[in-house]
């Protein structure tokens, strides 16, 4: 709410009732989300071939 992505709306009524909602500024990350979803979907092979060579590379963890 603070950064502007939700919509608090209070309902003084008994008992007290409070809806959220998205605001435009949130969903005007829409399409990023979009876009990262499917770079994520492309590219997750990659990320997961990436992690195994690191992972047995010996490295050391912690």
């Amino acid at each position: 709410e603070r950064d502007g992505l939700v919509v608090r709306t209070y309902h003084p009524e008994v008992p007290p009732r409070v809806e959220y909602e998205i605001s435009d500024l949130r969903r005007s990350l829409g399409p990023l989300f979009a876009h990262l979803s499917e770079w994520a979907e492309t590219n997750l092979e990659h990320v997961e071939r990436a992690r195994r060579r690191h992972d047995g590379s010996g490295a050391p963890r912690g």
